[in-house]
């Protein structure tokens, strides 16, 4: 339930205070669970991802503004793309954020939280497989404003590489590879 201060300041479309960040404890399972609803569709996303989090695969950062969920991303340390795999790259992963929050700077404070966290293990890069469909138009321009590239491999559907004639779905599996340098 959003408080009457941040109602007031996305009504009048005014700068939301900044995001406090987060990882994920195991308590805040059922509160992204409903926050994601209709976004996440697998029973267990959550539970899984904090089990993956206990086990140094990834972490989950959480964003709230005024004390209200606001967003979420996954930093994977192990990711399913074998060029980021190889190079030991982490891949940010399912960055969300709830639409009354979108264009007041929470993505990219959660991207920031990821690349913070590549920083603090000492990668020399960091990637992120963003959408080719319009969709995902706002999260493209995000992460070119904050200096990430295409990998130069070319699109990959289910992180895998997509031949020249192949035919894939225009979904959310559909994806360009982007990294930046840290």
């Amino acid at each position: 339930m959003l408080t009457n201060n941040l109602r007031s300041a996305i009504t009048l479309s005014m700068p939301l205070p900044d995001p406090q960040i987060r990882i994920m404890t195991a308590e805040d399972i059922p509160l992204l669970s409903e926050f994601a609803r209709g976004h996440v569709n697998e029973p267990d996303y959550f539970q899984t991802s904090f089990d993956e989090q206990r086990d140094g695969k990834r972490a989950v950062f959480m964003a709230f503004v005024d004390g209200v969920l606001a967003g979420y991303v996954h930093y994977n340390r192990h990711p399913k793309y074998q060029p980021f795999r190889s190079l030991n790259i982490p891949e940010i992963q399912d960055l969300y954020v709830a639409s009354v929050f979108r264009r007041q700077g929470i993505g990219e404070a959660l991207v920031r939280a990821c690349e913070a966290q590549a920083q603090r293990e000492t990668c020399s890069d960091i990637g992120i497989g963003v959408g080719v469909g319009s969709e995902f138009g706002a999260a493209q321009r995000l992460y070119m404003r904050l200096g990430y590239l295409p990998d130069g491999a070319g699109v990959v559907f289910d992180r895998d590489p997509v031949s020249v004639g192949e035919v894939r779905p225009v979904d959310d599996r559909l994806c360009l590879m982007v990294v930046k340098s840290l």
